[in-house]
């Protein structure tokens, strides 16, 4: 890659950044702590589905200090719905950081930063070069799919090797004078331009310096691992009611979907029916026996690396007091008072169900 080259995809990626680029409120600011939200929110959260996130919680939360202060139940609530609920639990542990042991103000080079709770070298990156003006490379999966277009690349972008030449590539494309819209321009790029399907070639500004163009590879590009079969679990789930209210249980912080509330249950092991399943979960998640009673809803739900399907029925306790074997807290709730609670998303598709009043009669 020479001086010249390079010199050449920065003036014309900036240049197009400058006039093309899309007006999103973290952009109109250099503040330190809405550009860290901005990133935190961004990652596997698309921009459209992300921007009333950061509206709602800079509105609620508008400072680190703030953040810091907040209850984990407000933190979450906010959360609620985004998925990757670690990035919600690391951002409220890294704002007590930065307050605690810092002032309130975020370290101001990528190094630093990447000793922040849920900060890894990309988010670093694009804090101190957003800003903080520091010449750090970020390297995202739209920067990895520009990157591999650009110089072609032929190898996985899912091997470590590959990555680290991506790395390589990306530090030295980046400017000292303004990183951060470099940055951005690249990643704005490839959300928009250098897309995965049908990339607008056409108009892409540094078209004329890629590589994959010029070979007539950009389909072939980037190359990826070939993905594994998504695995389907069965769920059951209890909604357990007493004097109208139903039993909650808070996950616990650490793994996934950590701190969120849900209704007690679990994955059907092998040759159980779903009425054995339940009596087992409930009577290891609580210490109670249930009767199990009718199928309230039966839904479907997506993760990243898996799918599941959420049998829901309802059931009264026969014997025993609940306790918190398995969550961090236990509590009846009202369906009027759900509402103040996060719950995982699939949860939602059958959440208003209980507030019907015939559904128990």
């Amino acid at each position: 890659m020479t001086l010249e080259y390079t010199a050449a995809i920065r003036k014309a990626l900036l240049k197009w950044f400058l006039e093309e680029a899309r007006d999103l409120p973290w952009r109109r600011t250099t503040d330190p702590y809405r550009v860290w939200l901005s990133e935190i929110m961004l990652q596997q959260t698309r921009v459209d589905q992300g921007l009333p996130y950061y509206e709602r919680f800079l509105a609620a939360l508008p400072t680190v200090h703030d953040l810091a202060r907040a209850p984990e139940d407000q933190v979450m609530k906010l959360w609620e719905g985004l998925g990757y609920y670690t990035r919600a639990r690391n951002l409220h542990k890294a704002a007590k950081t930065v307050v605690e042991r810092h002032g309130g103000k975020l370290p101001e080079n990528a190094d630093s930063l990447q000793l922040l709770p849920g900060i890894g070298k990309y988010t670093a990156g694009a804090i101190a070069s957003i800003a903080f003006g520091e010449r750090a490379p970020v390297v995202d999966g739209n920067v990895k799919r520009v990157l591999a277009r650009l110089f072609d690349i032929d190898r996985s972008i899912d091997e470590s090797a590959t990555e680290a030449e991506l790395w390589s590539l990306a530090e030295n494309l980046v400017p000292r004078k303004a990183p951060g819209d470099f940055n951005q321009a690249m990643m704005e790029l490839g959300a928009r331009i250098c897309t995965p399907k049908k990339p607008d070639c056409a108009g892409c500004p540094v078209q004329r310096y890629c590589r994959a163009w010029a070979e007539g590879t950009v389909a072939k590009r980037p190359v990826r691992k070939v993905k594994k079969r998504v695995p389907h679990k069965e769920i059951v789930v209890a909604v357990i009611q007493q004097d109208g209210k139903y039993l909650l249980g808070k996950r616990p912080p650490e793994g996934m979907l950590g701190g969120l509330w849900e209704f007690p249950g679990g994955k059907l092991e092998k040759g159980e029916s779903h009425e054995q399943a339940l009596a087992r979960e409930c009577r290891e998640e609580l210490g109670v026996t249930v009767k199990v009673g009718g199928l309230v809803a039966s839904v479907k739900h997506a993760y990243t690396h898996f799918k599941v399907t959420l049998n829901v029925y309802r059931c009264t306790m026969q014997r025993g007091t609940p306790k918190s074997r398995v969550h961090t807290e236990l509590r009846w709730v009202a369906p009027g008072d759900f509402a103040h609670y996060a719950f995982p998303k699939g949860n939602h598709k059958f959440l208003k169900l209980l507030g019907e009043e015939t559904l128990f009669d």
